[in-house]
């Protein structure tokens, strides 16, 4: 009796030949191929992010209820606003790049501090961006929203490096309280900026200045104002201190 003849088997390459969805297609010109999708060009540099949409050039926020007692300090931190908050004009359609973080020297881990706005303006030139316009930050840190906090509208003494009281040493002097980046995650705005409150106080540069003028903007690690809008324009281009910073923002790559 004659045995039947045995099927021939695969080899791998024909195997990897029936597999191939290229060489399929030349045997079939009917199949259809999935849709290679082409990557596309960044719109921010490394270690920026994409803020993009309709500010509110002025905004009205309401405080619900302060968080300190009677006295000097009673209306400066707001534990709670009113939701929502109310835009009182027309928008302005902002895109732009922000770092999404403070700036950080190479080879460095912590925020570079001692920072002026001059020194801030040659940096980030260098870097091939620019000093952060007020409205820019203001936006960046609140979104469309409008938050008054880059988290919500409530304050959280813990979301932020802020509202630390033991800020003075025994020499009378500031005390250095600086993170890392990323330190407080839930320290991070709509737009995905981190440490927009607290941290460092940021210069930034006031929209319409001419010449241009500086202002410090996210306050410290004090127990301060600490909103989005909030900014200290006592000082002038070349003050710094152990508390003062920035990060760099410049126009988008497309």
């Amino acid at each position: 009796m004659t045995n039947p003849p045995l099927e021939p088997e695969e080899t791998a390459a024909e195997i990897q030949f029936q597999d191939s969805p290229t060489l399929a297609a030349v045997l079939d010109p009917n199949l259809v191929l999935p849709e290679v999708k082409k990557q596309e060009d960044p719109v921010c540099p490394d270690g920026m992010v994409l803020v993009d949409g309709e500010y509110c050039p002025n905004v009205e926020q309401r405080c619900l209820k302060y968080m300190d007692p009677p006295g000097r300090y009673e209306y400066f931190r707001c534990a709670e606003y009113a939701q929502p908050a109310t835009c009182k004009g027309p928008r302005k359609h902002l895109r732009f790049c922000m770092d999404r973080d403070e700036y950080v020297k190479p080879g460095e881990t912590l925020p570079a501090n001692y920072q002026s706005w001059t020194m801030a303006e040659k940096t980030c030139t260098g870097l091939g961006k620019r000093v952060c316009m007020e409205s820019e930050y203001n936006f960046a840190c609140e979104g469309e929203e409008m938050r008054p906090y880059p988290y919500g509208f409530k304050r959280d003494p813990t979301a932020c490096n802020a509202d630390h009281f033991d800020v003075v040493g025994k020499d009378g002097k500031l005390r250095d309280m600086r993170v890392p980046p990323g330190t407080y995650p839930r320290c991070e705005s709509p737009f995905g900026v981190r440490d927009l409150s607290g941290n460092l106080e940021e210069f930034v540069t006031i929209d319409g200045s001419t010449p241009e003028r500086p202002a410090m903007k996210g306050a410290y690690w004090q127990p301060s104002r600490n909103f989005c809008r909030a900014a200290q324009t006592a000082h002038d281009r070349y003050y710094n201190g152990t508390e003062t910073g920035f990060r760099c923002c410049s126009d988008t790559l497309r």
